[in-house]
């Protein structure tokens, strides 16, 4: 859950279109009209990325007149489905995903099950991406292809880099080649099955208990 306190104000005559803004926003709030910055107010979610990679200084940051909450509410979705989603990730549901807002990965998981159909919409929701914008883009991108979500990198955007490979996605010669090298990607493996299969509270504040 995200309290949104600011909002990206665009200086038009310091403004030049290049674009860079719109390319690195997480949710697709801003975009060039006619050369210059357009700041959708209702989508925007104060993550200050736009203002921090303007090269001309043209996009600040304001407070609100009035904030706004972001998040979703986890106990709309099958507590079943949100846990297969996120083990289809080898993620835990309580792992947070997000440390600048404190996103889960149940909330990911809700936020798909409830219709997000892309990492920007799935940002939207949750306010996941919306801190530093980098550390949680791979945990994201990871819970979008366990939900079910065809991913396709838009190519006139650069926030997007594809997933990287994981300790699931190594193929077996490379495995071979580097453990005598003090790699231990099976090991690695395992210990992460088993931090994610840690039961725990779940979405709705239930204990969750191994059958």
């Amino acid at each position: 859950m995200k309290e949104v306190t600011l909002l990206a104000m665009v200086d038009t005559d310091l403004c030049i279109g290049c674009k860079i803004c719109e390319k690195v926003c997480p949710v697709n709030a801003i975009k060039i009209v006619d050369r210059k910055a357009v700041v959708d107010e209702d989508i925007c979610r104060g993550c200050a990325n736009c203002a921090d990679r303007c090269p001309k200084y043209a996009v600040k940051m304001v407070k609100r007149d009035e904030s706004f909450m972001v998040g979703v509410d986890v106990c709309k979705s099958d507590p079943e489905k949100i846990k297969e989603i996120c083990l289809n990730a080898h993620i835990n549901p309580e792992q947070i995903l997000c440390y600048c807002v404190g996103v889960r990965a149940d909330e990911v998981a809700a936020a798909i099950l409830q219709g997000a159909k892309t990492p920007e919409e799935i940002s939207s929701v949750t306010g996941i991406r919306t801190g530093c914008s980098i550390e949680c883009v791979q945990s994201l991108l990871r819970m979008a292809e366990a939900g079910g979500l065809k991913l396709e990198r838009d190519k006139s955007k650069w926030q997007w880099y594809g997933r990287t490979a994981t300790a699931w996605d190594i193929p077996k010669e490379i495995k071979e080649k580097y453990e005598s090298r003090g790699f231990y990607f099976n090991e690695d493996r395992e210990l992460m099955e088993k931090v994610a299969h840690i039961p725990g509270q779940c979405c709705c504040g239930g204990e969750e208990h191994d059958e």
